[in-house]
């Protein structure tokens, strides 16, 4: 093992240590609630499953067509993390949302996630095979594919978080056409150019990845935004510090 992949390991533990530490933090009986900063398309979220059961339509997600064994696939899982925690809200709706994705692997996770999370809210039976669906395996043909969904199927809502292109724009045209309420987050450059250009609160950057937390999945899942502020508060502190030493005159090893 190389010095990199020693210190890479030792960051990774680190970071899980820290969210073991803030997940016991939230569990003691004195502890303060934790405060996020609002996030606006988290609380349209909220609003769009509530409308969806009143009127009785359905919900689309897409998880987008994130590969999971390249790099995209981070977005895929907290996608996927995300979809669970909106099938627990939306169980008592008459329909079952719909869930698209653009890749293979990723539609057979869908589904799998899908039916666990039926499972776990002992409605297995309510579960069909083609609620999760392959619309294409190409980035066009997976928006295209997606269209007639959102405009055939009684949907009155689409949330697409995931690895998603500048094809959004298409699955995006569709929702305007159907007067559908659309949210979305992507973490494709393009794709987040195209989204800020069309939406007027969109997810940007690493905002699709708190979607569980914002949610109330788990603590856990709210003890990762923490660790990650701490990392980010250490990493400023460590920038700051070695900026001042160095106007001191203080001589990095190395240099």
């Amino acid at each position: 093992m190389t010095m990199l992949q020693i210190i890479a390991l030792g960051f990774v533990l680190f970071f899980l240590g820290l969210m073991l530490l803030f997940t016991w933090l939230s569990g003691r009986k004195k502890a303060k609630p934790v405060i996020l900063r609002p996030i606006p398309v988290f609380r349209h979220i909220w609003r769009a499953i509530g409308l969806a059961v009143e009127e009785g339509t359905r919900l689309h997600f897409s998880v987008g067509r994130g590969a999971v064994d390249t790099q995209e696939s981070a977005s895929a899982f907290a996608s996927l993390s995300t979809l669970k925690r909106i099938m627990r809200i939306i169980s008592v709706s008459d329909k079952a949302p719909i869930v698209t994705s653009g890749d293979s692997t990723l539609a057979i996770l869908t589904q799998d996630t899908l039916k666990a999370s039926y499972r776990e809210m002992g409605q297995e039976a309510q579960y069909h095979p083609t609620a999760g669906r392959l619309t294409g395996l190409t980035p066009f043909a997976f928006a295209a594919g997606t269209q007639p969904i959102i405009a055939d199927e009684d949907v009155s809502a689409n949330i697409l978080i995931g690895h998603f292109g500048p094809e959004v724009a298409l699955i995006m045209e569709a929702g305007e056409r159907k007067g559908n309420l659309t949210l979305a987050g992507s973490d494709h450059l393009v794709g987040q150019s195209v989204l800020y250009a069309g939406f007027q609160e969109p997810l940007i950057g690493e905002e699709i990845y708190a979607g569980s937390a914002y949610l109330k999945a788990s603590p856990l899942h709210m003890a990762s935004l923490q660790a990650q502020d701490f990392m980010r508060w250490l990493i400023i502190f460590a920038i700051l510090g070695g900026s001042i030493l160095q106007f001191l005159g203080f001589a990095f090893p190395g240099r």
